[in-house]
């Protein structure tokens, strides 16, 4: 079955076709780094990132391009506020966001460009367009004209006319119609500013992103992808710049994830439920915010509640104890033939319910019930009194793939040592005699989860391994 993706552009379902049978060209808007990330910049990173593992789990090259917009007027009004340069402000929310990503298990991008590092290619990419007739220079700014773009409003699905009901020009703005937007800002008294044939100056916000895409990417790409928030306007003044600059189509995919919600409100700074990445890895294991983050479709909004997160912990528990049983009994097992074949056929068949789910615009919410599915049988075959070897390492290497595509870990698990028993053993015994009897349970207890069962005797406590069944 091929892939299929809902394209924002024609609001339908499409095959996938890339440009390349085998490689995958894929631009994600990345953040501004004026501060840090909350949950709701997270969750494109999680998504998309999902995205690009399945399509390398088909065996596509993925060249995935994430952006950083490292000056912008945000950044420079919150390093006026710090007594900071920008590239230090910047070069710190940066290095903060590739730390909040990384915990959450999203693999690092082929390339993350930064707008000051690409500060040639745009220059030359906006006097192109000025060349071209669609864009104008007024007293050292710059501005794209999308009424001379035949096509404007094709993303977002509104007409010029809608658009231009809405827009304003704002105080200090010289541009010839409310609709036209800026791809280069003169700079003011002692701002951060570059040399351009119109003075000094930066530029817009739009025109970055088309000219890092192009830069590392080509003239069309196969999927960009970003948060609903950037519909319009800054994909659709990206698909303006790109296709009036280059005469060819800029994305062929269009992909944007829903919002998220706190406790059934939209978050935002105004409601006071605005929550920062860092603080809630810091108090939740990022597994498990991962998980609840696929565990809804990417399209639609998700909702953020303490209770929700629990009961996502709940069922990643359930899924990676199974995997530490089956490992258990893996070193018991034999290789028996008489049911294999009919539970060889069980597994294959929802490895085969997992890919329909993720081909089917990557469904991880359909992809997680199959995960739960697995789980279910992996322990009703552990029921079993003998299991088969080839059994045992079908399901192992069935749900570690699932768990791997959608960036969930496994960590192996550490064997206590017969030392190691030994010397907790003697610390029981002189909880024991200190009548400490709270610390002798618990040391019982934490043996008795790493599978080491006791048995007090009038000779003294003694231990054996347990047979590892669930």
């Amino acid at each position: 079955m091929a892939i299929t993706i809902y394209n924002t552009l024609t609001q339908e379902k499409e095959a996938f076709k890339p440009l390349e049978h085998d490689k995958v060209r894929m631009y994600v808007c990345g953040p501004t780094v004026y501060n840090y990330i909350h949950i709701g910049n997270a969750r494109p990173a999680i998504v998309f990132d999902t995205v690009r593992r399945y399509l390398e789990y088909k065996r596509y090259q993925v060249d995935y391009v994430l952006n950083f917009t490292d000056v912008d007027d945000k950044i420079i009004k919150a390093a006026n506020e710090l007594g900071e340069k920008v590239p230090d402000v910047a070069n710190r929310f940066i290095n903060a966001y590739l730390t909040d990503v990384e915990t959450l298990g999203v693999k690092k991008a082929t390339h993350n460009p930064r707008v000051t590092e690409t500060m040639d290619d745009i220059i030359t990419f906006i006097s192109s367009l000025i060349d071209k007739g669609y864009a104008y220079e007024i007293d050292g700014d710059v501005y794209f004209k999308p009424r001379s773009f035949d096509d404007y409003g094709k993303l977002s699905h509104q007409s010029i006319d809608e658009l231009r009901s809405g827009a304003r020009i704002q105080v200090g703005e010289k541009k010839e119609d409310p609709l036209d937007f800026a791809l280069w800002k003169k700079a003011k008294a002692d701002e951060i500013a570059w040399d351009s044939p119109w003075g000094q100056g930066r530029p817009g916000w739009h025109i970055e992103c088309s000219a890092m895409a192009k830069k590392y990417l080509g003239e069309t790409i196969d999927i960009h992808a970003g948060g609903q928030d950037l519909t319009f306007p800054h994909h659709e003044n990206e698909i303006a710049q790109s296709e009036a600059m280059n005469e060819e189509p800029f994305a062929n995919y269009w992909m944007h994830n829903g919002y998220i919600n706190i406790d059934n409100e939209k978050m935002s700074k105004s409601l006071g439920n605005f929550v920062l990445t860092k603080d809630i890895v810091a108090n939740h294991d990022p597994q498990v915010i991962r998980f609840f983050m696929l565990s809804v479709h990417y399209r639609n909004p998700i909702n953020f509640t303490e209770e929700l997160l629990q009961g996502a912990k709940n069922s990643l528990d359930r899924i990676k104890n199974a995997h530490t049983n089956l490992e258990h009994r893996s070193r018991t097992s034999m290789n028996l033939t008489d049911t294999t074949d009919a539970w060889l056929e069980t597994i294959s068949r929802l490895n085969h319910q997992f890919e329909e789910a993720m081909d089917d615009d990557f469904n991880t919410a359909n992809a997680i019930s199959v995960l739960f599915d697995l789980t279910k049988e992996a322990n009703r075959y552990l029921e079993e009194k003998q299991t088969s070897t080839n059994v045992i390492k079908a399901f192992q290497e069935a749900m570690e793939s699932i768990l791997d595509v959608l960036g969930i870990r496994l960590e192996k698990e550490t064997e206590l040592l017969d030392e190691d028993i030994e010397a907790l053993l003697q610390e029981r015994v002189q909880a024991r005699k200190n009548r400490d009897f709270n610390r002798a349970d618990a040391i019982r207890d934490s043996l008795k989860e790493k599978n080491i069962i006791l048995e007090d005797t009038p000779q003294g406590t003694r231990w054996k391994r347990g047979d590892h069944e669930s």
